[in-house]
């Protein structure tokens, strides 16, 4: 999703290298964010969900919707064995111009493409993008996630145009729709070649996909919520309470990431009563001046009421909506629509996604791969990074050392000195059924 209410008043900020692949970072990337050691390869898989409501096309004088069969495009990226000298693949997208036809850009990987895959019993991460964006202008996670031995699927939904306000009830119905099929569908399918261990899957999404994973990670839909914007009531039967509820949720679900996430706020998709169905360890990742889905109804109150996880909530101080994405490719640059489909008014966007990768990996590896030694990335000293201390009398390191976050150095562990500013990092436990 995106700036439905989006002002045009951002500036241009900061630029990568021309030519980086985003999953690359710089040299103040905190410590979890740079590659790991594994090579990179992606493919394209296509799905057919049969015999699905065609929310689009309902018919109001007949009261209903015609079923077709759903085509879903899946991007998958992995660790993988390329042959030597193999050309890394450069990405091709478009995304909705403010008017007229889409604007197209690039991006250059690290990913080869088709090569032989590499390993066994992977954990499989799900993401969902945002309202009418593209799997490729997420690349920054995907293969960074890879090179750290993930399988990491992204959903291409093949939204309306953001500029079509009635489309907007089609990723309202359909986005745990597709998350929850194309979950099922890889954990078996990926499982049966031993790829992947479907029982370490992870949920992560971005915006309209942040209410995606969120629903798919057991989120119970308000039956006066969200839902009856979608005519016909066609998506009642999937609410709380309804004959379909439980075929919006995803087993196996050992983590959930959501970036901005829409369906707080009044679109109230869930209320208190839906959150506290989230068992699953979750981190929210948002900026708190986001004027698309707002922070204080949306992520901080997401926060709040999930009081069934373990959880975290990520806060870029003074970030705006749009931090899930690539920095901004050139092709982006011309006109201010589309470049806000990527940056950030006030943050460096390739600082964002390296921030974001370091916190994405900590999670990942401890409630994923049960790596408890990323706990203390994840359990800061001090919640407000600006706060954090780096005593002049602890013993000198190298100006880029990284804070061991011990003893009396309280700066967040994996950052640099004088680079962890600007954030906060909230955790709650889970709390017991009564």
């Amino acid at each position: 999703m995106r700036k439905m209410l989006l002002p045009a008043m951002f500036l241009a900020c900061g630029m990568v290298v021309a030519g980086e692949p985003p999953s690359r970072f710089g040299v103040d990337a905190p410590e979890l964010a740079p590659l790991g050691d594994q090579a990179v390869g992606v493919k394209t898989l296509h799905l057919v969900q049969h015999s699905q409501l065609d929310v689009l096309a309902f018919d109001p004088a007949k009261g209903s919707a015609p079923t077709v069969d759903r085509a879903l495009t899946v991007e998958l990226w992995y660790p993988a064995r390329p042959a030597a000298g193999a050309p890394r693949v450069e990405y091709s997208a478009a995304l909705p111009s403010e008017a007229g036809p889409p604007a197209h850009f690039s991006i250059p990987g690290i990913a080869v493409r088709d090569a032989p895959a590499s390993g066994k019993e992977h954990p499989l991460v799900i993401v969902s993008h945002g309202y009418s964006n593209d799997p490729n202008a997420m690349s920054w996670l995907t293969e960074n996630l890879a090179s750290k031995g993930y399988v990491v699927a992204v959903i291409r939904h093949e939204d309306p145009a953001i500029t079509d306000r009635a489309g907007f009830v089609g990723p309202l119905m359909r986005r745990p729709l597709d998350i929850a099929f194309v979950a099922r569908t890889l954990q078996s399918t990926l499982a049966a070649d031993h790829m992947v261990d479907p029982s370490r899957t992870a949920l992560l999404g971005y915006s309209m996909g942040g209410y995606g994973v969120l629903t798919a990670a057991g989120a119970t839909l308000d039956p006066n919520g969200s839902v009856k914007l979608v005519p016909g009531g066609l998506m009642l039967p999937f609410a709380r309470g309804g004959a379909l509820a439980d075929s919006l949720k995803v087993n196996g679900v050992r983590a959930v990431v959501a970036i901005s996430p829409a369906g707080g706020g009044t679109l109230a998709s869930w209320g208190a009563d839906g959150m506290r169905a989230i068992t699953a360890p979750l981190l929210l990742i948002a900026g708190n001046e986001d004027r698309t889905v707002d922070y204080a109804s949306g992520a901080r109150a997401i926060f709040d009421e999930t009081v069934g996880a373990h959880r975290y909530l990520l806060t870029f101080k003074g970030g705006g909506h749009a931090i899930g994405m690539n920095p901004v490719p050139d092709a982006m640059r011309q006109r201010l629509w589309d470049q806000d489909w990527f940056e950030d008014p006030v943050w460096r966007k390739d600082r964002i996604t390296a921030i974001n990768a370091h916190f994405i990996t900590a999670f990942l590896d401890r409630f994923v791969k049960n790596d408890e030694s990323r706990a203390a990335y994840l359990d800061v000293a001090v919640p407000e990074s600006s706060a954090g201390v780096w005593p002049a009398t602890t013993p000198p390191l190298a100006y880029d050392a990284y804070s061991p976050g011990a003893a009396d150095i309280t700066v967040w562990k994996g950052f640099q000195r004088n680079h962890a500013v600007g954030l906060e990092l909230l955790q709650a436990q889970a709390k017991s059924a009564p």
